[in-house]
Parts: structure tokens; sequence; C-alpha cells
């Protein structure tokens, strides 16, 4: 489960904006995590409620949003929303479309405490 992986990595950077920023707890947190980012937004949920416990983040609301995917189709020209990769373009059919957004796993905001 590379869930686990991502939690630490974004516990990791919660925690070393509260050194650089000067807050000890977070009360609300806010992710985004593209449809094609390869993440199951249940497991990353339960990642991050295992791992703060005694941590920055214990007791935070974690507000995890998936975001669709946009991709470019270079037969047709246009943008087009796609559920996962290797897809038709759904206006043309054809199979030259290429991810331009929802690849991304981003901490969009953080509401901090003392």
């Amino acid at each position: 489960m590379h869930e686990m992986s991502l939690a630490g990595s974004i516990l990791q950077l919660v925690e070393d904006a509260a050194a650089r920023e000067s807050f000890r707890h977070v009360a609300a947190l806010r992710i985004e995590a593209g449809r094609l980012a390869g993440v199951e937004t249940q497991a990353l949920r339960f990642a991050l409620d295992a791992l703060a416990p005694g941590t920055c983040l214990e007791g935070a609301t974690i507000d995890i949003a998936e975001r669709a995917a946009i991709g470019r189709c270079a037969a047709c020209e246009r943008e087009v929303e796609i559920e996962q990769r290797a897809l038709p373009c759904p206006l043309c059919g054809s199979f030259q479309v290429e991810a331009t957004s929802g690849t991304e796993l981003r901490v969009v905001d953080m509401l901090v405490e003392g």
C-alpha cells in the first residue's frame, strides 16, 4: 500500500511547515488528488489517521478531494475529461490523448493553531 508512504511524506511536509512557521497543531488539512495520480483516497485517509497520533495532525479534520483529469487530444486539438490513461478521446475516438492535469497529489491548505 503506497498510500502509507504518501501519508508519511505528507506528514513530513506538515511537520516541516510547523517547525518553519512555529505552529503546534493542524486543525484542518485539505488535500487534492488527481484521478490519474494513482492514489486510493480512502487508503490515504486511513494511513494519515494511523500516523496522526502524537503529531501535529492528531485530531485534525482531513479532507481529500478527488479532482478530474484533463487531457489534450492531438487529433482534434480539444481538451477532454479523461477517466484513465490509454482510452480514446471521447470526442473523436483518437488514442492521441495526453494527460495535462489530474496526475497531481498536493496539500492545498492547512488551518493551524498555536
